[in-house]
C-alpha cells in the first residue's frame, strides 16, 4: 500500500465515524500535496458551501469523498527522510564572564520530524532557536545546513529556515491581502496567487477571517496567520518559540495537531523545532524531546530502555499524606514528595503503573489527577 493509499483510508475512517473536523483538514493536506491548482479549486469550493452550511454533514463528508477519489488517482512520491537537514556539532554559545552559556550542544534535525524543545525559563531555548536560525553566531563548534538547494544569499536561506519568535510583529490591511503579498514577492501571478491563498487560508481555519486586520484576530488567530504566512514560503525546517502561549487548551492541541500533520507531508515533509513550558501537549506530537537545563542538553528522557529507572507518579488527591502513604507502602514506595500542589511519588522500577492505581482504589484514596511522568520531561523539573 503507497503512503497515499495509507492516508486516504486514513480520512475515509475518519468520515465514516462522523468526524469532519479532523478528517476534512487532512483531506485538504492531501490536496495540497498534489500541487494540483483544479483540485485546489474544489477543496476552496467545498471550504466555502462547508462554512455556510456547517449542518449538511452528510453532504460534507459525501462531496468530500468525490474529491478524494480524484485526490488517489494522482501519483504523489514520498519524499526520502533519511539525510540530516540539520546537523549540529558541540556547538557552545557564552554570554560574558560568569554569565548564562548554552552548550554543549548536538542534533540531528531530519524533515517530517517534529522536535520538542524544553526547558525551564532562563535554560537556552530561545537562544538556540536564533543560533539555528542565523540570527545570532554560536562561540564554537559547527552547524551544517543540508538543504534541497543551497542558499544563494541569506534570503534564500530564511526562505529555507523559518523562526517565528513568540512575540510576532503587528501587520496592516486584511489577513487576506497580507498572504497574497507573500506570494506575489515570490513572483508568482495573480490567479495561482489567489487559488494557493484561499487554499492556505482553509487549511489553516482561517476562512471565516480572512478579511479581518491584526486588532480583530485573538492570539490564537494571529498565530495561524503567522503559520499559513510561512507554510505558503515552503520552508524546509519551522523553528517556533512558545506558540502556544496565551492559547487555551484546546487551541493549543488543535494547533499542535495541525502542524504535526503538515509537517508529515508526503512530499514536502518539514523539520519542526518547537519551544513550550507545555510539557504534556508537547510530548504527544514529538517524534524526540530536546531537554535543556542549566543551558546544557540534558539526553536522559531519550533513554527509554534504562531498566534502573523508577516509577515516577504525579498524584493531585484531597486526602491528607498519611494515608495516601500508607496506601503505597506496600508497592515498594522509595519516597513521597509534596511538590507544588501536587504529590510526586517515586518507586522501584518493578512496580507497575496499574498496581499503584489500583491500590488507591482499593484504599478510598478520591484522586483528582494522576499521570505516569516516568519518560516524561516533567520528572525533571520537580524535586
Amino acid at each position: 500500500m503507497t503512503e497515499l493509499q495509507s492516508r486516504i483510508n486514513e480520512i475515509l475512517k475518519f468520515f465514516d465515524n462522523n468526524d469532519i473536523s479532523l478528517g476534512y483538514r487532512k483531506l485538504l493536506d492531501c490536496i495540497i500535496d498534489t500541487q494540483d491548482l483544479s483540485l485546489y479549486e474544489d477543496a476552496i469550493e467545498l471550504t466555502d458551501w462547508k462554512e455556510k452550511f456547517p449542518e449538511e454533514t452528510e453532504e460534507i463528508i459525501q462531496r468530500s469523498k468525490s474529491i478524494l477519489e480524484k485526490v488517489s488517482k494522482k501519483d504523489i512520491k514520498p519524499y526520502k527522510t533519511d539525510e540530516s537537514t540539520i546537523k549540529v556539532d558541540v556547538i557552545n554559545k557564552s554570554y560574558g564572564t560568569n554569565k548564562f552559556s548554552l552548550g554543549p550542544i548536538s542534533l540531528e534535525i531530519k524533515k517530517g520530524d517534529v522536535y520538542g524543545l524544553v526547558g525551564e525559563n532562563g535554560n537556552g531555548k530561545t537562544t538556540l532557536l536564533r543560533i539555528l536560525a542565523k540570527e545570532i553566531s554560536h562561540d564554537s563548534g559547527d552547524i551544517v545546513y543540508n538543504f534541497e538547494e543551497t542558499p544563494n544569499s541569506t534570503y534564500d536561506l530564511r526562505t529555507k529556515l523559518v523562526y517565528i519568535p513568540q512575540r510576532t510583529k503587528k501587520w496592516y490591511g486584511s489577513l487576506k491581502d497580507n498572504l497574497k503579498f507573500v506570494l506575489s514577492s515570490y513572483g508568482v501571478n495573480p490567479k495561482e496567487n489567489e487559488t494557493r491563498v484561499l487554499m492556505m487560508i482553509a487549511r489553516m481555519g482561517l476562512w471565516n477571517y480572512k478579511h479581518l486586520k491584526w486588532s480583530e484576530l485573538s492570539s490564537g488567530y494571529k498565530m495561524r496567520f503567522e503559520l499559513a504566512r510561512t507554510l505558503l514560503r515552503k520552508p524546509e525546517v519551522l523553528l517556533l518559540d512558545e506558540p502556544l502561549a496565551n492559547l487555551d487548551v484546546l487551541a493549543q492541541q488543535l494547533i499542535l495537531e495541525d502542524l504535526k500533520s503538515i509537517c508529515n507531508s508526503i512530499n514536502n515533509p518539514i523539520a519542526l523545532i518547537l519551544s513550550s513550558q507545555q510539557l504534556y501537549e508537547v510530548e504527544k506530537v514529538s517524534d524526540k524531546v530536546i531537554y535543556l537545563e542549566n543551558g546544557k542538553q540534558n539526553d536522559e528522557i531519550e533513554d527509554k530502555k534504562d531498566t534502573d529507572a523508577k516509577l515516577i507518579i504525579e498524584i493531585d488527591s484531597t486526602v491528607e499524606r498519611e494515608p495516601l502513604e500508607q496506601s503505597l507502602h506496600h508497592l515498594q514506595l522509595d519516597k513521597l514528595i509534596y511538590n507544588g500542589g501536587i504529590y510526586i511519588a517515586y518507586f522501584d522500577a518493578s512496580t507497575s503503573f496499574s498496581s499503584v492505581m489500583k491500590s488507591l482504589g482499593e484504599h478510598n484514596i478520591e484522586v483528582t489527577y494522576i499521570r505516569n511522568i516516568s519518560q516524561s520531561t516533567r520528572r525533571f523539573f520537580v524535586s
